[in-house]
C-alpha cells in the first residue's frame, strides 16, 4: 500500500465551493502512478484503461488536505487491478475507488503481457494487503 498527502488548492473547488468531481481523478492518478513506479520500477510503461469513484463526502478548501491510499488488489495476463481511497485528514472516506492499468509497449501503441518478474513483485506487494479500515 501507499499512502500520499496532498494539500486541496484554490483551484480545485468549482463553483458549488467543493473539489470538483475531476479532480478527485488527478489526486488518484498521482498516488496509483508512484504505486506502480514503487513497486514495478520507473521502466514500466502503463495506461489506464478503467477508473471507477464513488464519492462519499464532498471536500472543500477548509479540510485543507488529504490523504490518498493505493493498493494492488490483483493482476491479469497484462493488467493489474487496484483499489483507492481519498480521505480527509480526520480520516472520514471521501471517495473509493478501482482502477485498471495496462502494461503498455509505447512503439508499438498497445499492451503486453507482464513478465514472471513483473508477477512476482505485483504478489509480494498484494501480499502487504489494502488499509485498515
Amino acid at each position: 500500500m501507499l499512502e500520499h498527502r496532498e494539500r486541496i488548492r484554490w483551484r480545485d473547488v468549482d463553483a458549488y465551493g467543493h473539489v470538483n468531481n475531476a479532480v478527485y481523478l488527478n489526486y488518484l492518478e498521482e498516488c496509483r502512478d508512484r504505486w506502480v513506479r514503487d513497486v514495478l520500477g520507473d521502466t514500466f510503461n502503463f495506461v489506464i484503461v478503467r477508473v471507477a469513484i464513488d464519492y462519499r463526502n464532498e471536500l472543500s478548501l477548509e479540510d485543507e488536505g488529504i490523504v490518498v491510499r493505493v493498493w494492488g488488489t490483483g493482476y491479469g495476463s497484462s493488467s493489474i487491478r487496484t483499489a483507492e481511497r481519498i480521505s480527509k485528514q480526520d480520516g472520514t472516506v471521501a471517495a473509493e475507488a478501482e482502477s485498471v492499468v495496462v502494461k503498455h509497449d509505447m512503439e508499438a501503441r498497445r499492451s503486453v503481457p507482464l513478465t514472471d518478474e513483473d508477477k512476482a513483485k505485483l504478489d509480494a506487494a498484494i501480499a502487504n494487503g489494502g488499509p485498515a479500515g
